[in-house]
């Protein structure tokens, strides 16, 4: 049995639907062989069971040889139980082929989507990358599910055409036009369903999208009025959804309809021909019998054939899904010749050379803009989420792996969420860190109290973006789990904006022992945080205009008081946010 999910999915061949399902299916030739050989063997004994009834027929029963009828009792219970033997395996080898599928589709999308970062919302919508999870693989998986009822039905159709061939040329040929042209009268359906199915998906995806932006702002929506209009606007949308799913649902029907009608009118014909044949003599009544069981049978294939063709319209339409993220491009790309990093020592730890800062090592450092873009664009830089004149510890930072990067620097910005799952996974996720050293950071955030009100302390489970938690106990969470992970370089983007004053004043006070030698770089204007920081870099329009103390600028810099002053008359408001049933409303 094959483990899923593999170790190494590989790199996907993303150029065209056709090539990655290509891809995919390389990857699973050995079950894709065994679907295929276990296929032929079941079609291929269901397609001789009427043979086999008709030789009964005629040698047993017409001749009245009862050693003969026995023995093709016996043959027709040998082939039954091969066909069912092999329809067993058949099935066996389906669903894992259905299930790699799918697996390696998501492992594929879910490793590029990480590996591009923070970018990916800059390039694709919330809904597309959710619908494409969540639906696309399917389709994909379904795509590989029927190869060997397709491989088996070709191989039925041949030895039912040969069969019928060595018994009447004539009722041969008849089934070897008869056949294609009714799977040719499939086509003209097929080519307006895979239209319709791909715009249809586009917008199940937008759709999506729409969901999850009202659902995370339906308390700010509620507060300013909006959410009527934006229900308005939902509901138009679903209904054009709607609209597309019944075009796709009117061609489907008519192909569902096509399926049926088309084969009983070629059955009732054969037989009626065949028929014909048997009262002039032409055949046997047991060749008359195993033709009516052929064109029974024949069935099968047909509506095996028709199903192919719709799983790899919608297998293709889910590829072009796929390959849509799996062409999208990460912010920042790897270097080359990556450089290492010298160990810390005293000196300057980082420099952006665009704004000017600069960042002493093991200091708390805090940059207030007057544009939070700004402060934003420099947060960015020093993380490496956007490409820049970065150097870190001497080192420009584009000649840094990303992943050494992201091991020593981390940003924490408002955008961050919590995942469903334990709350102890949550704040330690590399299960290394022992409960002592998880109070310490809970403390440092001042989030000591929330654990305290968990049922199940550090085991309580999480609903999915922290959901049950306020505002302010999301944010003070997430910033003890940046504590937690004790980065060589911490970036934290307004850690404080959704506490209220008195929580913002004990993180103000424990962050900085907390990160007692370490490089810590904060993006506030709060006049609590500013005033424990070692340094603050005002920064005017991109640009550090100076540096100093927070006491000193507030005497010195009549413009940093301006902002610091205009920003912290927002305190009010920002006392209420950490309260339940406000909190989300604010940060939404």
């Amino acid at each position: 049995m094959r483990q899923l999910p593999v170790t190494d999915p590989g790199v996907p061949n993303a150029r065209t639907p056709v090539r990655y399902l290509l891809w995919v299916a390389r990857d699973q030739w050995a079950s894709q062989v065994g679907s295929i050989l276990f296929g032929v063997i079941w079609m291929a004994a269901s397609a001789l069971l009427p043979a086999v009834v008709g030789r009964g027929i005629d040698a047993g029963v017409a001749d009245q040889d009862m050693r003969a009828l026995l023995l093709w009792a016996l043959a027709l219970l040998g082939l039954g139980l091969v066909a069912a033997g092999a329809g067993m395996m058949r099935h066996r080898f389906a669903v894992t082929n259905w299930l790699s599928a799918a697996y390696l589709t998501v492992q594929t999308v879910t490793r590029h989507t990480v590996k591009i970062g923070a970018a990916l919302p800059r390039q694709i919508s919330t809904g597309e990358a959710v619908s494409v999870s969540a639906t696309d693989i399917d389709h994909i998986g379904g795509t590989f599910d029927v190869l060997g009822r397709s491989a088996g039905a070709v191989v039925g159709f041949v030895l039912v055409a040969v069969l019928v061939l060595t018994s009447s040329p004539p009722l041969g040929l008849l089934l070897l036009i008869g056949v294609p042209l009714l799977t040719l009268t499939l086509g003209p359906l097929l080519r307006p369903l895979h239209r319709r199915q791909e715009a249809q998906r586009e917008l199940v995806g937008e759709l999506t999208t729409r969901a999850n932006d009202i659902v995370a702002g339906l308390r700010v929506l509620r507060g300013i009025g909006g959410e009527a209009v934006f229900g308005a606007r939902y509901r138009q949308r679903s209904q054009e959804v709607r609209q597309a799913g019944v075009r796709v649902a009117r061609v489907q029907s008519v192909l569902d309809a096509v399926h049926v009608l088309l084969p009983g009118v070629f059955v009732t014909f054969v037989t009626w021909v065949a028929a014909r044949f048997a009262v002039a003599g032409t055949i046997t009544i047991g060749e008359l019998v195993a033709f009516y069981g052929y064109v029974t049978f024949l069935v099968l294939p047909l509506r095996i054939v028709s199903e192919t063709a719709e799983r790899w319209i919608r297998g293709h339409v889910a590829a072009r899904r796929v390959i849509r993220i799996l062409n999208l491009t990460p912010g920042v790309t790897e270097p080359t010749d990556p450089r290492e990093v010298p160990a810390a020592e005293e000196g300057v730890e980082l420099i952006d050379v665009a704004s000017g800062l600069k960042v002493l090592s093991g200091r708390t450092v805090a940059v207030v803009a007057t544009d939070p873009a700004d402060a934003a664009g420099i947060a960015e830089r020093l993380g490496r989420y956007v490409d820049g004149e970065v150097s870190w510890r001497g080192v420009p930072l584009h000649r840094v792996s990303v992943e050494r990067v992201r091991r020593g620097i981390m940003v924490l910005d408002p955008h961050t969420q919590l995942f469903a799952g334990r709350l102890r996974d949550q704040l330690d996720p590399h299960g290394d860190g022992d409960p002592e050293r998880i109070k310490a950071a809970l403390w440092a955030a001042s989030a000591t109290d929330i654990l305290d009100g968990l049922p199940d302390g550090l085991d309580t489970k999480v609903e999915q973006q922290g959901r049950s938690f306020s505002g302010g106990q999301r944010q003070r969470l997430m910033l003890a789990r940046a504590l937690l992970c004790d980065p060589e370089v911490l970036i934290l983007v307004e850690p404080t904006s959704a506490v209220d004053a008195h929580t913002e004043a004990r993180i103000a006070e424990r962050l900085t022992t907390a990160r007692a030698g370490r490089t810590t770089v904060v993006m506030s204007t709060s006049p609590l945080l500013l005033d424990h920081v070692d340094e603050v870099a005002f920064v005017v329009d991109g640009a550090v205009v100076a540096t100093g103390q927070h006491r000193e600028l507030l005497e010195t810099n009549p413009h940093y008081r301006e902002v610091v002053i205009r920003d912290s008359g927002q305190s009010d408001e920002a006392d209420e946010i950490d309260k339940p049933g406000r909190s989300e409303e604010v940060m939404a």
